[in-house]
């Protein structure tokens, strides 16, 4: 089949979502769009694969991937994604409206449909120090571009119900020239969600719980069901597909390299199936939910759309054949026809190296043990949970405990030179070493969890030295993955890049004992204080229920 944006035609059975209905056709597409659609047969060619609209992804933060856009799309168009809405608040974090600026310049070398937002929350709270900052004036001038569809997830709800006059200069401006707002309220239910809907917020992506998007949904909101490499909440949410069909959407957020190249939308497409949930429904979810709520220039499959489609070999495990962007095919048999596009990496990064003396955690305990406050992680899950635990004192010293799973955790601002902030977590399982990583959301300091100081302190130097990394090491080997753009992303292949962190991750789990399915993308939002419940930033441990910094130290129960 023809590649080129000239006239084509071709059959097969062509799945009409809205008019739920599956009809053998001959589809003919000139100038990239779609000139007609005609009728073969009243029903299914069994000889011919189904075309149906490509599927989107309706809220993903491209940097997760540590890939740029084009190195993205490159990966995700092979399993069938056409479009993406997309939240460029990492790298805004690190370098603001400059970073925003990049990633559109970047996506303008390929076809895959990027509809980016304006962030909404940079930084995400004053309790941590980031790179840049994105002012209300900055979202109005970024909502008048084009390119700009949204204002991106309003993490700051406290905000949004405390009529903090910032937060709702930014929501205004998004109203102002008719660009919807998307949401981030995890656990927000009953009059407080209401009101945070009410003041013009129209989704979100953080529900765990069924009762908790019944809520939402109750009030006017539409959900995203999410299954990224760290939130998993599909099988919590699906009941939804077939409930509420018109008001929901799939959603990775966070997707890294090496689950990219297995698959992205697609993927819920097909175990939503396998579920028993409607074909048709199932399909309003993936490909035209998010072209409605987004209004986005993404193809129906209808006459007159852009010939954004996929062809697939049967609609039980949908095995991608070919994938087509404005009549461009973009993936075929499984590889991406799109090219690799150069780039020159940008980067803020002003950190001196470490020594191991900084991780120290000095007790006021007098005795040999004491009660401490520990982050509790989870695989699957950004929700920590705040805990105690008694720990060892030597020397008025707090150190790991790996018989115990309670590891000290840190983080090292980035763009300064100041002491790191150290606590310590449960969930991480290391036996020995330690991991460090720049991309922790949502300001990128350098976060690291590790059994001793000496292996900590290697870790974050091994980020420190590459400006940017994942880093992994014990006291006879280490694993770092560079990532020079913006120390959140790499400017190397994608399927080097997947193959890369496969590695580094497999060490972390088989060499240094981690529990964890994904302990990188875990460790990276330990320092998220919007998601509940007890987190650590570069200035302290932070609780993110009460927003307040917490002391680690535990007296007399009180907490």
């Amino acid at each position: 089949m023809a590649s080129m944006l000239s006239r084509l035609s071709f059959a097969a059975n062509v799945v009409d979502i809205l008019g739920r209905r599956i009809r053998a056709s001959e589809i003919v597409v000139a100038g990239g769009r779609i000139e007609s659609i005609t009728a073969l047969a009243d029903g299914i060619d069994a000889t011919l694969p189904y075309a149906l609209p490509g599927f989107i992804d309706a809220h993903v933060h491209v940097e997760s991937s540590m890939l740029v856009p084009s190195e993205f799309a490159r990966m995700a168009v092979v399993h069938g994604t056409v479009a993406t809405v997309s939240d460029p608040h990492e790298i805004a974090n690190v370098l603001g409206v400059r970073g925003v600026e990049f990633m559109i310049a970047n996506a303008r070398h390929v076809p895959l449909k990027i509809c980016f937002g304006a962030p909404s929350c940079v930084p995400a709270t004053a309790y941590e120090t980031a790179g840049d900052c994105i002012d209300a004036v900055s979202v109005r001038q970024l909502l008048d571009r084009t390119e700009i569809g949204y204002l991106a997830e309003m993490m700051n709800y406290p905000g949004v119900l405390g009529d903090d006059p910032e937060v709702h200069a930014k929501i205004a401006a998004a109203k102002a020239v008719g660009k919807p707002v998307d949401g981030h309220a995890p656990g927000l239910r009953g009059e407080q969600a209401a009101r945070y809907i009410a003041a013009g917020i129209s989704t979100d992506h953080e529900c765990t719980t069924l009762d908790e998007a019944l809520d939402k949904l109750a009030h006017g909101m539409s959900i995203l069901i999410r299954e990224g490499s760290a939130a998993k909440n599909f099988a919590a949410l699906f009941p939804l597909i077939d409930s509420h069909c018109d008001r929901v959407m799939f959603c990775s957020d966070d997707k890294h390299p090496d689950e990219l190249a297995v698959g992205h939308i697609n993927l819920l497409v097909r175990r939503a199936i396998a579920g028993g949930a409607d074909l048709f429904n199932v399909l309003r979810v993936a490909c035209i939910n998010p072209i409605e709520h987004y209004s986005l220039d993404v193809g129906r499959l209808a006459v007159g759309d852009p010939a954004d489609l996929i062809l697939v070999d049967d609609l039980r495990s949908f095995g991608v054949r070919e994938v087509f962007i404005a009549g461009q095919c973009v993936a075929r048999g499984g590889q991406t026809q799109i090219q690799s596009v150069a780039v020159t990496p940008i980067n803020r990064f002003d950190c001196d190296p470490k020594v191991p003396a900084d991780f120290r955690i000095q007790s006021e305990s007098t005795s040999a043990t004491t009660t401490v406050r520990v982050i509790h992680a989870f695989g699957g899950s950004l929700v920590t949970h705040s805990l105690t635990a008694t720990v060892a004192v030597r020397d008025q010293r707090i150190e790991s405990d790996p018989w115990q799973d309670v590891l000290k955790i840190a983080v090292v601002n980035r763009y300064g030179k100041s002491r790191p902030a150290v606590a310590l977590v449960r969930g991480f399982g290391l036996r020995c070493g330690a991991i460090a990583s720049s991309v922790s959301h949502d300001s990128h300091n350098i976060l690291a969890v590790g059994v001793s100081d000496e292996e900590i302190c290697a870790a974050v130097n091994l980020v420190i030295a590459h400006c940017g990394a994942v880093a992994a090491v014990n006291r006879r080997d280490s694993r770092v993955l560079p990532l020079p753009i913006a120390g959140i992303m790499s400017d190397r292949d994608g399927v080097w890049v997947a193959e890369e962190y496969k590695r580094i991750d497999d060490f972390a789990k088989q060499s240094l004992g981690s529990s964890l399915a994904a302990p990188f993308m875990t460790l990276s939002f330990m320092a998220l204080l919007v998601i509940p419940e007890l987190k650590l930033s570069d200035r302290g441990l932070f609780d993110s229920s009460r927003f307040e910094f917490v002391p680690m130290a535990v007296f007399h129960d009180t907490y």
